[in-house]
C-alpha cells in the first residue's frame, strides 16, 4: 500500500495564491515567511504551480505543473530553478525534513 504524499505548501501563478498546510502551523513564523517568499517568487519567475511535498521517505520534493496550453510556463527554467533552490536553501530544506520526521512520523531525533 502506497502512503499518500503530504503537501507542505503550494503556490499558483494562475490564481496568484499561496497555501500552507495548516498541519504545519507549528513551524516558526520566519520559516513560514521564507517558504512563502521562495514559492511565490518561483511561480512568478517560472509560472505554473509549485507544490512542496513530503514523500513516504520523508524527503521534501518540488513538484511543478502547468496548464496544457500555458505557453509562458518555463519547463527548462523550472528544473534549473529547483536545482538552484536545493543548493541555496539546503539547510532550510533539510531542517523541514527533520521537522517532518520528528513531529509527523514520530522518529527519534538523532543528535
Amino acid at each position: 500500500m502506497e502512503q499518500e504524499k503530504v503537501v507542505l505548501c503550494a503556490s499558483s501563478k494562475y490564481e496568484e495564491k499561496y497555501y500552507l498546510n495548516p498541519a504545519f502551523d507549528g513551524i516558526p513564523e520566519a520559516i513560514k515567511a521564507e517558504l512563502q517568499a521562495m514559492c511565490v517568487l518561483f511561480t512568478e519567475d517560472i509560472g505554473g504551480i509549485l507544490t512542496l511535498e513530503f514523500d513516504e521517505g520523508a524527503n521534501l520534493n518540488f513538484v511543478t505543473m502547468a496548464d496544457e496550453g500555458d505557453l509562458l510556463y518555463d519547463d527548462i527554467g523550472s528544473v534549473l530553478k529547483i536545482k538552484q533552490l536545493r543548493q541555496t536553501r539546503q539547510e532550510l530544506l533539510e531542517g523541514l525534513e527533520m521537522y517532518y520526521r520528528v513531529f509527523f512520523l514520530n522518529e527519534p531525533l538523532d543528535i
